[in-house]
C-alpha cells in the first residue's frame, strides 16, 4: 500500500507516490508479445473448418497451405507460450494471399486473460498452436479465455492445427507432461503409473478427435510403448472403455475434415490405435498388453481415409 507520512517534504513525496499508485497500472508492462506481417488491418473472410495434427520435426508445407485455403485468405494466427515469430515469414511465403500472419506469445495466465490477446484470437481465420512444452499450454491457458476462444473458433469453422506439443493438446485426452521430464516407452511399460505420466482432458472440443489421445514424434522417438500405457491409464480412469490413439511421426501431418475424413501428407507415417477392450494387465510395475495386433494396412500415402470411430479400429492401423 502507498501510505507515506511526515512533514512538508513527506507530503510532497506522498503526493508523488499517490500519483504513482494511480499511474503505474496504466503503464504496466504487457504480459504477451505480438508480431505481425502483412496487412495491419484485419479482414473478415468465410472460413471452412478442419484440423491439422502434425508430428513435429520439419514442418510440412502442404499442411499450412491447406489451412490457408480454408481460411478464406484471412488472418492467420500462431499462438505459443515461448519462442519467436519464426513462423511469420515461413507461412507468409507459403500463403502470399493471406491478409496477415501473426504470432502471439502467451507466457502466463495473466496474458491469457488480456483483452488484446482475447480479441486477437477472436479475429483469427486460421489458428496454429506451435510446438514447445504442452505443460505450459495446460498450466497457462486451460481454464482461461484462451481456451474458451479456441473452442469458439472451432465452433465457427475456423481451421485449427498444431505441431508437437501443439498437436498434443488438440485431442480430447492429453498427455500433459507436467512432470520434470517426458516419459519414455521403457519407463511407461515398466510402470504405467510412473510419476512421469500425467494426463488431462478436454482442452479443446473437436468432435472428430473425441475419445482420442494424440502423440507426435512417434517413430523417431520410439513412442509405441508409452502410447499403450496412455491408453491403459485412460481406460482405468474411466474416461473411455476403448481408448483410441492417433500417433504421428515427424515431418508428417494428418489433415482432418469436419466429417472425420483424413489425409496424410509428408514423409513418414500415421498410426491409428485402439485398445479392443479392458487392458489385460495394467498395474504398477507391470506392462500393459492391449490385445492382438493386426498387420499394418496397405500403403495409403496421399490417400484419404475415414478416422475410425470407437469400436471400429483394428488394433493398429498404419497410414504412410
Amino acid at each position: 500500500m502507498c501510505r507515506p507520512e511526515g512533514g512538508l517534504m513527506s507530503r510532497i513525496l506522498a503526493l508523488s507516490l499517490i500519483a504513482a499508485c494511480f499511474i503505474t497500472p496504466a503503464f504496466a508492462a504487457k504480459q504477451y508479445s505480438y508480431f505481425r506481417v502483412g496487412n495491419a488491418n484485419d479482414v473478415t473472410s468465410t472460413t471452412t473448418g478442419g484440423t491439422v495434427l502434425m508430428g513435429g520435426g520439419t514442418d510440412v508445407d502442404a499442411a499450412f497451405q491447406w489451412m490457408c485455403g480454408r481460411s478464406g485468405n484471412g488472418d492467420f494466427l500462431i499462438i505459443r507460450a515461448t519462442g519467436t515469430d519464426a513462423y511469420n515469414p515461413y507461412i507468409q511465403q507459403l500463403c502470399p494471399n493471406e491478409n496477415s500472419v501473426a504470432t502471439l506469445i502467451i507466457p502466463n495466465r495473466a496474458a491469457a486473460s488480456d483483452p488484446f490477446v482475447i480479441s486477437t484470437i477472436q479475429k483469427a481465420e486460421a489458428l496454429w498452436i506451435a510446438g514447445g512444452d504442452q505443460s505450459n499450454y495446460i498450466n497457462f491457458w486451460k481454464g482461461t479465455p484462451v481456451e474458451d476462444n479456441l473452442n469458439t473458433l472451432i465452433t465457427r469453422s475456423v481451421p485449427i492445427g498444431g505441431t508437437s506439443a501443439g498437436m498434443n493438446v488438440l485431442t480430447q485426452f492429453v498427455y500433459s507432461a507436467l512432470a520434470s521430464q517426458g516419459v519414455t516407452s521403457s519407463q511407461a511399460l515398466a510402470d504405467p503409473f510412473t510419476r512421469y505420466i500425467t494426463l488431462d482432458r478436454d482442452f479443446v472440443n473437436i468432435s472428430s478427435l473425441a475419445g482420442i489421445i494424440g502423440d507426435p514424434h512417434f517413430v523417431t522417438r520410439d513412442r509405441m510403448g508409452r502410447d499403450l500405457a496412455f491408453m491403459c491409464r485412460i481406460s482405468l480412469n474411466g474416461w473411455s472403455s476403448a481408448p483410441r490413439d492417433i500417433a504421428i511421426d515427424e515431418q508428417t501431418a494428418l489433415l482432418i475434415l469436419p466429417n472425420a475424413t483424413a489425409t496424410v501428407v509428408g514423409n513418414s507415417t500415421v498410426y491409428f490405435m485402439q485398445a479392443p477392450g479392458a487392458p489385460q494387465v495394467c498395474s504398477a510395475k507391470r506392462a500393459y498388453i492391449p490385445g492382438p495386433v493386426r498387420n499394418p494396412s496397405p500403403d495409403l500415402a496421399g490417400e484419404s481415409a475415414q478416422i475410425p470411430g470407437e469400436g471400429s479400429y483394428p488394433a493398429i492401423l498404419k497410414l504412410e
